[in-house]
């Protein structure tokens, strides 16, 4: 995905770049067509992947266990292992107004009969909302009365390689106005969401606009954000503008905005309803506590947004994979990175709304930052046979040049004070120390020299946020037996032996996180695993 997106990139920008480098993020607009071509060539290329198209039915289960999938038209599939990334098709309804019509998406029919598929093997179903905005004719728009919103240069990337088109268009910003409010309130009473029409949950974090409007009254205006859809598209996407509105209301909405007032929509925004699956019935692989062999990834799984899903479907499908081969289940600890806290979050605190990533639910994000997600994960994939050893080497070597470089600077004197410490005041930047000490003697790579100095201006939280990740490791240490029977643990309450029966955690860190599991809980399982360990180790092997 990483070299998709630099490869079809047409705008690149670091968020938040203002702010400290835990917050920072590298947002790309691709070109839509390109990277849906370019992700087809990939994978209709690849000599062990086979393309098929159709609507599955059903799950194909024989004596308990899954064999593939059966199909509307009649196919049966055969696989070990099965992977549904449904998005917003499980029965899903799309609304303009009042008005539903059964569909995944704009123009695309649902999944009508995998649902009931996943209620027999005893998944719990639950129903969700989501929103698009609506896509603009990009004559129409009156670009000039837009705030422009230039991209970075040079170009930030995803893989170190810059596509041809990095930098090739901009993005623009624009505001709502009284009158959108106004149209807004006066036609509440069509939209299927504030009509009762709508049962599904909508999300907390990326509401509609009439959400907006109704939620945050006090606020005069809102941002928006005008982005184009590609090179040669004639669309523009008008982000924070979802609405499910009807479409003769949504026009006049649109037409309120500065730089619109003679736009014409070419799509309309809708609101979907979707079935969703509880994650607190999958493992921290995805895999279904339910069915062996089963994962699901995505918006079934109860989140919003393409980054959540991509996220998934790369932990499922390797798990899908191990899997068949027989391999065990592997999976990522909450203080890996932001994939890690996601899942965590799905399948032990569940998801009552669709759930949307944010740096404020990792509590490490001083240390799982954008800028060293290779130093933090390019070991594990290389463990799960996902990248080379001489990628590993690579980055290895990338951050022992690092070291040398922060010790030959805190080595360096300048006016009597290491430069190290110098280049950790304000207002001091790595550039301005080689311009007095000069190169060191194999100069760094512009990520190499930033890395350098966050390492250096952000040292003492660093290491502080390092001591409360050991803590925390601690408590993921502490396996817990796969055999354990808790409802025959003294002292553990009633409540707490029910739910850890239920989930099976993996470590104490995993029970911990468990609603209804106390401390005094986790201090019972303690001592008794430690006066059983024993036991455990005779009757249970590897446990």
């Amino acid at each position: 995905m990483g070299r998709l997106a630099d490869a079809t990139a047409i705008h690149t920008r670091v968020l938040n770049r203002s702010k400290g480098p835990a917050v920072q993020s590298l947002r790309v607009q691709v070109d839509r067509d390109a990277y849906a071509l370019e992700a087809q060539r990939v994978l209709l290329s690849h000599p062990n992947l086979e393309s098929l198209r159709a609507e599955v039915a059903a799950l194909w289960i024989e004596s308990g266990e899954l064999r593939g999938v059966l199909t509307v038209d009649g196919q049966t599939l055969a696989a070990p292992a099965v992977v549904i990334a449904s998005g917003t098709f499980l029965q899903g309804t799309v609304w303009y107004g009042r008005q539903s019509r059964a569909a995944g998406r704009q123009g695309e029919p649902p999944a009508r009969f995998l649902s009931d598929s996943l209620r027999q093997i005893g998944h719990q179903l639950g129903r969700f909302k989501t929103g698009t905005p609506p896509r603009i004719r990009a004559e129409s728009v009156d670009l000039a009365a837009l705030i422009l919103v230039p991209p970075d240069l040079p170009a930030e990337t995803f893989t170190g390689t810059e596509g041809p088109y990095a930098t090739a268009r901009p993005t623009w910003q624009t505001r709502t106005t009284p009158e959108t409010h106004r149209l807004i309130h006066e036609n509440l009473h069509l939209s299927p969401l504030y009509g009762g029409d709508i049962e599904g949950v909508g999300p907390r974090y990326c509401p509609s606009i009439e959400d907006k409007v109704v939620r945050f009254s006090d606020k005069e205006t809102h941002l928006l954000f005008v982005e184009p859809d590609g090179l040669d598209t004639s669309e523009l996407y008008l982000q924070g503008f979802s609405s499910s509105l009807p479409p003769e209301v949504q026009v006049q909405m649109v037409r309120s905005l500065p730089g619109f007032e003679q736009a014409v929509i070419q799509r309309y925004a809708y609101a979907v309803e979707y079935d969703v699956v509880n994650p607190l019935q999958l493992t921290p692989g995805l895999q279904s506590r339910k069915l062996r062999g089963l994962f699901t990834a995505g918006q079934i799984n109860g989140t919003s947004g393409y980054e959540e899903a991509a996220a998934q479907g790369l932990l499922a499908g390797v798990n899908a994979a191990r899997f068949a081969a027989g391999r065990e289940e592997v999976f990522l600890p909450r203080s890996s990175g932001y994939i890690g806290v996601m899942v965590d979050d799905l399948v032990y605190r569940g998801a009552d709304e669709p759930y949307r990533m944010m740096t404020s639910r990792v509590e490490s994000r001083l240390l799982s930052r954008a800028d060293n997600a290779d130093e933090r994960l390019t070991g594990t994939a290389v463990s799960w046979g996902l990248r080379s050893e001489q990628d590993l080497h690579k980055m290895q070597t990338k951050y022992q040049r690092i070291e040398q470089e922060l010790e030959r600077l805190n080595q360096l004197k300048v006016n009597g004070i290491s430069a190290l410490n110098l280049l950790r005041r304000e207002g001091v930047g790595y550039a301005d120390l080689l311009s007095r000490l000069g190169d060191p003697p194999i100069p760094l790579s512009r990520e190499e020299s930033r890395q350098v100095e966050i390492r250096a201006k952000y040292a003492g939280y660093i290491e502080r946020q390092q001591r409360l990740s050991a803590q925390a490791r601690e408590l993921e240490a502490f396996l817990l037996p796969t055999r354990l029977d808790y409802g025959s643990i003294p002292s553990l309450s009633r409540e707490a032996a029910e739910k850890l029966t239920q989930r099976l955690p993996r470590t104490l860190a995993d029970a911990a996180k468990i609603s209804g599991v106390r401390d005094s809980d986790l201090t019972a399982l303690m001592v008794y695993i430690a006066r059983n360990s024993r036991l455990f180790h005779v009757k249970h092997g590897t446990d």
